[in-house]
């Protein structure tokens, strides 16, 4: 009686495989079998069994959109706001932060200004930001400043700044860091607010910068354009403050004043 169950065995892994390509379910065709023996041992019903396999394939399909989403983003490097010491930052709680995290801001379309001087930690959280908002599988794009610039320069040159201009349009969250420390010129000012423009009140923008809003004229020559820039990125913004002191400097501080004597 063993050949002909290990026969029909053979035939319906071999049918799962081929549903599971056509209908694109990977995990499926990969863990069926797996599953289906847990299942045995465990005395599983079939509707149980068929909740596994779905709910497998429905997980693992979450993974791989977190893990595009995270490519996608083009981050630097990968921060988490768990690695963020907020004992050297005082002026941001942990309330805001794990708020932010949630992503409410970025259901309501809301900016985030990130505003302090060098080295204080504005890049990480901008970073672990635009992570918490991949993980829930939102399109985020994290970019200077000056690279934004010169890409919608050149896109303007090609005669496609109104595709560039809607793909940009279309991320849930554009993390714009590095605001204030390269000039830009008025073509260039013009352009950025235009993206800025198209995201207002609609989808979300987080800035990362090292001026106060009463300086951005020094980045920015035509008062009017940066007057139009502040008001819109200021509305109904969240505006975190980091200091002036180096964030390197006081976690190592911090670090070293929690070591046990020796």
């Amino acid at each position: 009686m063993s050949a002909p169950t290990k026969t029909s065995d053979t035939a319906a892994q071999a049918a799962i495989g081929a549903a599971a390509r056509e209908l694109h379910l990977p995990t499926i065709r990969d863990e069926a079998t797996r599953l289906a023996e847990i299942a045995v041992r465990e005395r599983q019903t079939h509707l149980g069994f068929l909740a596994e396999v779905l709910t497998a394939e429905v997980d693992d399909r979450a993974d791989r959109r977190r893990a595009r989403r995270i490519g996608e983003a083009k981050f630097p490097r990968l921060k988490r706001l768990a690695e963020f010491n907020l004992d050297v930052v005082p002026s941001i709680t942990p309330a805001q932060l794990a708020a932010l995290a949630a992503g409410g801001w970025i259901d309501a379309g809301e900016p985030v200004v990130l505003l302090g001087d060098s080295g204080t930690g504005k890049t990480h959280l901008l970073i672990g930001l635009g992570l918490a908002a991949c993980e829930q599988g939102r399109r985020v794009r994290y970019v200077t400043c000056a690279q934004l610039v010169n890409e919608l320069v050149e896109a303007a040159d090609d005669r496609q700044l109104s595709r560039l201009v809607g793909r940009y349009a279309r991320l849930d969250l554009l993390l714009l860091d590095e605001l204030g420390y390269v000039g830009i010129d008025s073509r260039g000012a013009e352009l950025l607010f235009q993206i800025i423009t198209e995201r207002e009140e609609r989808a979300s923008i987080g800035i990362g910068t090292n001026l106060p809003f009463s300086e951005w004229g020094t980045i920015v020559a035509d008062p009017r354009l940066v007057a139009a820039i502040v008001d819109r990125i200021t509305f109904n913004a969240h505006i975190l403050e980091t200091g002036t002191q180096s964030y390197r400097l006081r976690t190592s501080k911090t670090t070293t004043r929690r070591k046990p004597a020796r």
